[in-house]
């Protein structure tokens, strides 16, 4: 068997690859050093291990004999995990959309040795399609071209570099004022999108995108609008209730390809249910619906038993392929049912679920679909309370007949930004919900991540660790979405030493990535040799950018420690963004959550005596059960706010809810406290 490179690296990704006939680099000096030596143009490809599509054109292509031996005589061929380096994909994501008015991944790029794209697209396939040459022809062609007509390649190359340096810089719009209207502007623009029937913030393919619906949550409670809510609560409805929720396992999966929710995109990501988790919380609380609180807790367990590492650190996605075939771990046949359940079983089941002969999805992109695949949603929730019984049964069967199925691949690198993301989300849970494990799980992981991500000598976050070994990459996301989740985990704990932390996080965050001359964040830090351009990420997608989650969690960490230089570099990014904010809301709809923290005084709830005694931990869960955005949790002591300091306990435990220096009269009663902030 055939055995490149890639078998020395840690990316689940790259080890995927490491038997291609095809003469794989990783993206390192060696890779670069040969390109100019040998002056050959790079074919950089770029993908995550859980893609579907990847998969496919490794299949067609990189497995390929012929393709190897060409890609290896004319090119060096350079893989990289977009998750393991969001910093290198954005740069060449940037140039392939510019250029060819869309993504996604695979993607395939040529670049001169100098790094700089000629050339990029997506997926190519193995023969010629719809008037596009096979993958095999366009490599022909660009050796070819790069043969004869270097020069022009060189100088095309030079000029689409100065393109992209226009589209990505970002200059301070200190003419547009930050105002309420921005808001109001936004969360308008996102209603009208909505899908009544549906739920949702546009048609198909329908990713969750949990920032938007959020947003639409908080501009609700600041413009009183109850018909905004009950989009936002049909929305977590009809997810919930759909295929792209694992209705067995727990979790969502990444994206829906139709406008029901219906038929997913099986893989499952960390951030998307880390994500989704917060917005069920926000849910639960504003609806005091106890099926909110259950889909949360269906995610944690999901993720608790699934994807975390014994240590603590959580896992990055699980794929949506298994034998070949997207979804066939999750899917099931009438007749695959009708055996396994008892009659009165599976008339229930099969009416719940929408059991049909024919089934409701088709995996087209295999040579050979499976017939009549079901994807499991919930048709018919009204099950009655004679039959609840019957349908645990079904379920119960079910579950451990698949539990004995392949399953699919689990990508186990664990990354500094997503199990940011997640420590939130499960110390968000254990404030709210009150669930002494979601806690202990979010302990455990920043002790995890302590250990093995950050160096206390030098200040610094590492972005990925798997198999014992970290990297030696720095990047935004990981700090921000760190820095993000320790503060949660404070306001859930009020544990000074997280609080520590938290600032330790924030100063190396401003240190290592701030513009201090125009506001906002670099995505990597400065030094950055393997780098064309360094880039300020202000999009937010499917997951939320390095700068919209810093500028939040400084706003916030301000609020908790008085400290004026982290206000100051949140307000500073908010304004380098305004214009965008302005004009394209639905590209940040996660830093319009930061603006409208900004706005406003934040109301404070400060919790002066021992928050681990009985009272105290009534009421720190007492501060954590009303839905209210924009305020803080802090302790008195540590390295909170001066005021908070002098705000003494009447009893074991007593609670202030202020704004500015004014306190509302101090209480030790949680029904009071819940009162006072309603």
């Amino acid at each position: 068997m055939f055995t490149n490179r890639l078998a020395r690296e840690k990316s689940p990704y790259l080890l995927q690859h490491a038997h291609n006939p095809v003469d794989w680099f990783a993206w390192n000096d060696e890779a670069f050093a040969k390109a100019r030596t040998e002056n050959k143009p790079i074919f950089l490809s770029i993908g995550y291990s859980t893609c579907h599509w990847c998969h496919v054109m490794e299949r067609e292509s990189f497995e390929q004999a012929s393709t190897g031996k060409f890609l290896n005589e004319h090119f060096v061929s350079i893989k990289v995990d977009r998750e393991e380096r969001p910093d290198v994909d954005k740069i060449y994501m940037t140039f392939v959309q510019s250029t060819t008015g869309s993504g996604g991944w695979p993607m395939s790029v040529f670049l001169t040795p100098d790094l700089k794209p000629f050339f990029g697209g997506t997926y190519f396939p193995p023969d010629a399609r719809y008037g596009r040459p096979s993958f095999l022809q366009l490599l022909e062609q660009i050796a070819g071209l790069w043969r004869e007509r270097k020069r022009e390649i060189v100088a095309s190359a030079d000029e689409l570099h100065a393109r992209l340096e226009l589209i990505t810089a970002r200059d301070p719009k200190v003419d547009v004022p930050l105002t309420p209207e921005i808001l109001k502007r936004a969360v308008a623009s996102f209603t009208e999108a909505y899908d009544a029937t549906n739920g949702g913030f546009g048609g198909a393919p329908k990713f969750p995108q949990p920032s938007i619906p959020a947003l639409v949550l908080r501009g609700a409670k600041r413009f009183h609008d109850a018909a905004a809510v009950k989009m936002v609560l049909h929305t977590c409805d009809r997810m919930n209730a759909g295929g792209i929720h694992d209705q067995l396992g727990g979790g969502f999966a990444r994206y829906a390809v139709d406008a029901e929710w219906l038929v997913p995109h099986f893989e499952k990501m960390l951030y998307d249910n880390a994500q989704l988790a917060q917005l069920y919380l926000d849910a639960f609380l504003i609806s005091g619906d106890a099926r909110h609180a259950d889909t949360v807790r269906d995610i944690l367990d999901y993720v608790l038993r699934d994807l975390t590492h014994p240590a603590g650190g959580f896992f990055s996605a699980e794929d949506a392929d298994s034998e070949g075939h997207e979804g066939k771990f999750y899917c099931w046949t009438k007749a695959e049912l009708s055996k396994l359940l008892t009659v009165e079983e599976y008339n229930v089941a099969a009416k719940y679920f929408g059991i049909t002969a024919e089934g409701n999805f088709v995996d087209h992109s295999h040579p050979a679909p499976l017939a009549g695949q079901n994807v499991l949603r919930v048709v018919c929730s009204g099950v009655t309370d004679a039959d609840q019984p019957l349908l645990a049964s079904a379920k119960s069967k079910m579950s451990a007949v698949r539990a004995n199925r392949i399953r699919p691949h689990l990508d186990d690198k664990i990354l500094a930004s997503w199990n940011g993301l997640m420590l939130g989300a499960f110390a968000h849970a254990a404030a709210v919900l009150g669930e002494e494990k979601y806690r202990a799980a979010a302990e455990k992981n920043l002790q995890f991540i302590r250990e093995n991500l950050w160096d206390k000598k030098s200040k610094s976050l590492f972005h990925r660790w798997r198999d014992g070994e970290r990297d030696t990459v720095e990047l935004l996301e990981g700090y921000a979405f760190q820095l993000s989740g320790v503060i949660e985990l404070y306001e859930a704990t009020l544990m000074p030493g997280h609080l520590d932390f938290a600032i330790e996080l924030a100063s190396a965050m401003l240190a290592k990535f701030y513009d201090a001359a125009d506001g906002g964040f670099w995505q990597s830090a400065a030094g950055s040799t393997d780098l064309i351009l360094r880039v300020k990420d202000d999009y937010d997608g499917a997951e939320p950018s390095g700068n919209s989650v810093a500028t939040l969690a400084l706003l916030k960490l301000a609020a908790i420690t008085g400290r004026e230089d982290f206000k100051q570099a949140a307000a500073a990014t908010l304004q380098l963004c305004a214009h965008r904010l302005q004009s394209q809301p639905a590209a940040l709809a996660f830093m319009l959550q930061a603006l409208d923290f900004w706005l406003d005084e934040p109301r404070r709830v400060v919790i002066a005596g021992d928050a681990n005694s009985a009272r105290g931990k009534e009421l720190l869960h007492a501060a954590h059960s009303v839905y209210q955005p924009n305020k803080i949790v802090l302790g008195h002591t540590g390295a909170v706010e001066p005021f908070a300091k002098t705000l003494t306990a009447k009893n074991d435990a007593t609670v202030f809810v202020c704004a500015g220096n004014a306190c509302q009269p101090p209480t030790s009663e949680p029904s009071q406290l819940r009162e006072l902030l309603r």
